[in-house]
Formats: C-alpha cells, sequence, structure tokens
C-alpha cells in the first residue's frame, strides 16, 4: 500500500465527510460520507468550486485559492441540489501541495440525514453528531409524549366539561348549564320565555313497568321536546320528571301557547315498550321575562312553578301563563 493510500485510509476513517484538494483545485479524494453530496458521479476529478461554494470568510475563485484559508472557519454550500449548509475547515497535507478540507453539517445534521440516508457508520466514530441523534430522537420522542398526552388532557377536560352539564340519560342540558345560560339571558337584558314542564302519571310508568320503561319513556320526552324546539332554545331536564325549556326571543303569548299545546299533544300519544304500553301525560307552567321590569332567576322559576301547579290542580295536561294566573301579584313585581 503506498503512502498516499494510507493516508487517504487514515482520513477516511478519522473523518470521512472531507475532501483532499490538489494543487489544481481539483478534488483527488473524498471520504465516504462526502462522496454522497454527489449523485452524478466520482467526485475525484470535480473542480472543487463546482460542488463546493464558499461563503464565509470570502468566497475564492477556485480550489487552489483553498491555501489563502488555511486555519479558518468555512461557511460552505452545496451547489447541488439539495443546497444543504455546511461547515468547514482547510488544513495543507496530507500530501504536498493539497488541502484536506473537513466538513460538518452543524444544526442541519437531522435534514440531512434524510436528505443522503446517512447511519451511524457515516460519522467518525468519536463524532458527537451521533449523541446528538439520539438526544434529538430522545426529546422528539419526549414531545410526541407530552403531545399526545396534552391531547388526551385536553380531550378528558372537554368530556368532563360537558358531562358537567349534560344530562347523562338524556343527552339535554342539565340543571347546572340552565342555569348558567339563564344568569346568561338576564345579565344580557335579552327578551325570553321560560316554560316549567312536569310529566304527568309518570311515577306509575315507573312502579308498573320498571325503571327501564320509566328510562325509554323520558328519552322519548327528551326527543319530543328537542322536535318542537329551536337550535337557540335551551332544553334542560333539572329533575327525575321535570324539565325547562328556555325559548329565545320576544315571542308573542301565542306563540307559547302554540309550542306548549304541542309538547302536551305529542305526550299524550301512547309510548310503547317492550309489548307494553306507557301513558304520561305533561303540566306546563310559563313566564316571560318581558313582564317584569328586573327578572331575577329565582323569581322567574318560582313563578313558573307556581304556573305549572295550577295545571296541575285544574285537571293536568294543560299549560297555564303566570300573568294571567294573579294579575295582582304581577302588577305588584312590575
Amino acid at each position: 500500500m503506498s503512502d498516499q493510500q494510507a493516508y487517504f485510509g487514515m482520513l477516511d476513517v478519522l473523518c470521512p465527510m472531507h475532501v483532499v484538494v490538489g494543487p489544481d483545485g481539483r478534488i483527488v479524494h473524498a471520504g465516504p460520507t462526502a462522496r454522497k453530496f454527489w449523485q452524478e458521479g466520482d467526485l475525484r476529478g470535480r473542480e472543487f468550486t463546482e460542488v463546493f461554494d464558499i461563503r464565509r470568510p470570502r468566497p475564492v475563485a477556485d480550489g487552489s485559492e483553498l491555501a489563502t484559508l488555511a486555519g479558518a472557519k468555512l461557511h460552505i454550500r452545496l451547489r447541488v441540489p439539495p443546497h444543504r449548509e455546511l461547515k468547514g475547515v482547510a488544513v495543507a497535507g496530507p500530501l504536498p501541495e493539497h488541502m484536506t478540507v473537513n466538513l460538518s453539517f452543524g444544526i442541519s445534521v437531522v435534514d440531512a440525514i434524510q436528505d443522503y440516508d446517512l447511519t451511524a457508520a457515516d460519522f467518525a466514530a468519536t463524532d458527537l453528531t451521533i449523541e446528538m441523534l439520539y438526544l434529538i430522537e430522545a426529546k422528539s420522542a419526549a414531545m410526541e409524549a407530552s403531545h399526545q398526552l396534552n391531547r388526551r388532557l385536553q380531550t378528558a377536560r372537554e368530556a368532563a366539561e360537558e358531562q358537567a352539564v349534560t344530562d347523562p340519560l338524556t343527552g339535554l342540558n342539565n340543571r347546572r348549564a340552565m342555569d348558567a345560560v339563564l344568569a346568561q339571558y338576564i345579565s344580557a337584558g335579552r327578551s325570553f320565555a321560560l316554560m316549567q314542564i312536569d310529566l304527568d302519571f309518570f311515577k306509575a310508568v315507573n312502579d308498573t313497568f320498571g325503571h327501564a320503561a320509566g328510562d325509554h319513556v323520558l328519552l322519548e320526552v327528551a326527543r319530543i321536546m328537542i322536535d318542537e324546539t329551536r337550535s337557540t332554545d335551551t332544553v334542560a331536564r333539572v329533575g327525575g320528571d321535570e324539565f325547562i325549556v328556555l325559548l329565545d326571543g320576544d315571542l308573542d303569548r301565542d306563540t307559547i301557547e302554540q309550542i306548549a299545546h304541542r309538547i302536551i299533544s305529542r305526550m299524550t300519544r301512547p309510548i310503547p315498550f317492550e309489548g307494553a304500553i306507557c301513558r304520561i301525560s305533561a303540566s306546563i307552567g310559563s313566564v316571560q321575562s318581558t313582564d317584569y321590569i328586573r327578572p331575577t332567576a329565582d323569581q322567574l322559576l318560582k313563578d313558573a312553578d307556581e304556573a305549572l301547579y295550577h295545571s296541575k290542580r285544574t285537571g293536568r295536561e294543560r299549560h297555564t301563563f303566570f300573568a294571567g294566573l294573579a294579575p295582582g301579584r304581577q302588577s305588584a313585581q312590575i
């Protein structure tokens, strides 16, 4: 083996990403990793500046000028795609009038590994790049695990928030959700109507056919109330067989009456369950926010409840407005 071959073999092991440039500025040898930069054949014989563009400390016209930059930190850009940025240093040798340029990817090493399909064998055994890659991989894995955990926590939080305001059986809003919407309406000074609805004969369904039948009836009741209201309205189950509907907007009394009677009419229809027929009806009491100068949630709910029980006392399966129930008391509130 000649001395030249021995030198080049040594460089291939110690710094596999290097090129040796002859006196004429042409590459006479390239390390195994550097050879992967050039996809169009052998690097040997190529003019150094045909492959590498030295940006700093200053450009050179051809490779024969490399000696003037010996020992300086070189900022280099590959002239061939994907035009990676490199760091380098040029030193004289190992042969007379030759220059060896050792190269590094710097912080772009992760992208370069993908570009050139590099492995650990493409770096010197003492190169800290490999350790850095392990750290990057470990950090990426940790970040991905963190992101997955955050996504799971976010999903769990959203589910918990949803459960906190949702009736688990019917999927309607619960008392907490209804209270929040009612407070928002009052605070914003919005016009709305509040219906309090209680199911008639529901206890008889539970006692006669069991709780499974009762749950089936409640699901049907929820579907009816969703069908008969708008997407802007709020329907809530606030007790075992108690419901509240907030009708958004300044609806006239005839419209509210029509909605109430449609709900009552549909709830009086027989509800089949496993061969049995469940029968219920509904009693409703309503108030309108526009009947109050300064409505409060407690007063609206109290008055709607009183109107509801008037419906029950007078025969069930009917709707009552509180404003028409006790004019003197109503005028006192206004």
